[in-house]
């Protein structure tokens, strides 16, 4: 069959952006894997999700520009070859690797066609990186595999990484993918809550056998613990462990030997109540040492405890464990706070209380529910007084009046469940601080995709949380809805575009809806 080509890939990719739908991209992406050979599946998956193997590679667009030169006539470029380079890149470094690395990228380019260049700039520049292309590549996994599609998407959820799954499944097909399984030290994507429309509304949608609980305004944590060995991961599954060690010693401290803990961690206050979020946050970028700023714990759930994989049984069953393994703990609560089985009444109070000690509003969970890692199902349901949504900022405008030589007005996107382009709801300039709008001025530029003379076109990348106060049905906008009184609540450096919200999520805030 032959080695497949970067060109191959190329045209996959643009096949998938040509089309709006979900089978006709999944059948693209299917097609090329199925011709992959073995230590060509895993980079093939990363490139058509928008990734590369090797993660952040430093390379931006001045660099790339600086090193275009002409394009070869003809594709010659294999996978293989190209993943080797990327290889090469991720591992210069020291004196004179600048110049080692634009040589790598110069006979890169030299070899590429038009068209693979293009692809390249815009995979190793991150433009690629859409998020939401991971459900699309994990149904043409399973189509290349002609295995069933819960079997990928169970194998992924436990390893996380979803080149891996797909090698795993056209190694090796259900039967490598059933033998996946939790493994203490490995993170599994975490279980994802659906937007509730009013407490009632998930009360009556899930039934009185549900837990309601706090909902904090802070970031999701995992942990595992093997040993004396702790390690933490965020809702990205981006290793914190050094910057938390208030986090690890207190799991260390459990009366276990091994577990694997979900929850959510934030910074308090004095008397107890949350400090901005953006507090908690400063304890997970590049530099995790503000020695002013304890993080606390608050644990949901548990995964596996001293040898006992809990992912498959009921949140009921689970929540038993974690209460056991946390009764023992002398210090504050670990728990989250929550009532099971409360009558409509208790659950009104809980909801009450979490707002009253400053917290975002409740989460109503079925106790019957396994836990489905990785999926936004409706056996869990956040419910907030203000509805909220995390979008994808698109673009930005320069600033009038005041703001004048200011990037303000931004364009929002809601996630393509079928993994096309976010879908542009409406633009704001609300909500915004001196500070934020100097940090937007200072940030947009560098993740340019367009420089427009009216403000910058945007790589998909950053997420931010928006209020609003419903939508409205608007022919402006390609996804026929718009926000009504949109404004900004903060960034969600915590969050990527794959876990931002749907269009079909903007679409429900409409009246009647």
């Amino acid at each position: 069959m032959g080695p497949v080509l970067l060109s191959e890939v190329v045209a996959a990719s643009a096949a998938v952006a040509a089309t709006r739908s979900r089978t006709a991209k999944a059948a693209a992406i299917a097609d090329v894997l199925a011709r992959a050979e073995a230590d060509e599946v895993r980079p093939v998956t990363a490139w058509l999700a928008g990734e590369t193997l090797q993660g952040r590679l430093g390379v931006g667009w001045r660099t790339l520009s600086r090193l275009a030169g002409p394009a070869a006539a003809e594709p010659a470029l294999t996978v293989a070859a190209v993943d080797r380079v990327l290889d090469e890149l991720a591992g210069t470094s020291g004196a004179g690797s600048a110049a080692r690395r634009d040589g790598l990228l110069a006979a890169l380019f030299g070899d590429a066609t038009d068209d693979e260049q293009r692809f390249l700039v815009r995979l190793l520049t991150g433009e690629l990186r859409q998020g939401a292309l991971e459900g699309v590549v994990l149904e043409a996994v399973a189509g290349a595999a002609a295995v069933p599609a819960a079997a990928v998407r169970r194998a992924f959820m436990l390893s996380g990484r979803l080149p891996d799954t797909a090698a795993t499944a056209l190694a090796g097909g259900v039967p490598a993918l059933e033998a996946e399984h939790l493994r203490v030290g490995r993170p599994v994507r975490p279980m994802l809550a659906s937007p509730g429309s009013s407490l009632d509304a998930a009360l009556a949608d899930l039934g009185a056998d549900v837990t309601v609980e706090f909902k904090l305004d802070g970031a999701r944590i995992q942990v595992h613990r093997d040993g004396d060995d702790v390690r933490v991961w965020t809702r990205t599954l981006r290793e914190i462990t050094d910057g938390v060690p208030e986090l690890v010693d207190r799991v260390r401290a459990l009366p276990c030997r091994t577990v694997v803990l979900d929850g959510e961690t934030l910074a308090l206050d004095d008397d107890g109540r949350p400090r901005a979020f953006q507090d908690t946050m400063s304890r997970f970028g590049s530099d995790a040492s503000d020695e002013g700023v304890l993080l606390s714990p608050f644990f949901f759930d548990v995964l596996h405890l001293d040898g006992r994989d809990l992912l498959d049984e009921p949140l009921r069953t689970r929540l038993d464990a974690l209460a056991g393994l946390l009764a023992a703990d002398a210090h504050a609560p670990l728990r989250m706070p929550g009532v099971r089985s409360p009558t409509p009444a208790q659950a009104a109070q809980v909801l009450d209380d979490a707002l009253t000690a400053g917290h975002e509003g409740v989460v109503v969970k079925a106790l019957d529910a396994p836990y489905a890692a990785g999926r936004r199902g409706r056996a869990w349901q956040k419910v907030k007084p203000v509805h909220t949504l995390d979008l994808v900022v698109l673009g930005a405008e320069w600033g009038y009046g005041r703001r004048t030589g200011t990037l303000s007005n931004i364009h929002l996107g809601a996630r393509d469940p079928d993994g096309g382009e976010p879908v542009m709801v409406g633009k704001t300039f609300k909500g915004m601080t001196d500070e934020l709008l100097e940090w937007q001025t200072r940030t947009f530029p560098s993740l340019a995709r367009e420089r427009p003379g009216w403000g910058v076109l945007l790589r998909p990348e950053l997420v931010v949380e928006i209020a609003v106060d419903g939508a409205q049905r608007s022919p402006r906008y390609p996804g026929g809805v718009a926000l009504r009184f949109a404004r900004v609540v903060r960034y969600r450096p915590d969050r990527t575009p794959a876990d931002a919200d749907t269009i079909d999520a903007v679409r429900a805030l409409l009246a009647g809806g």
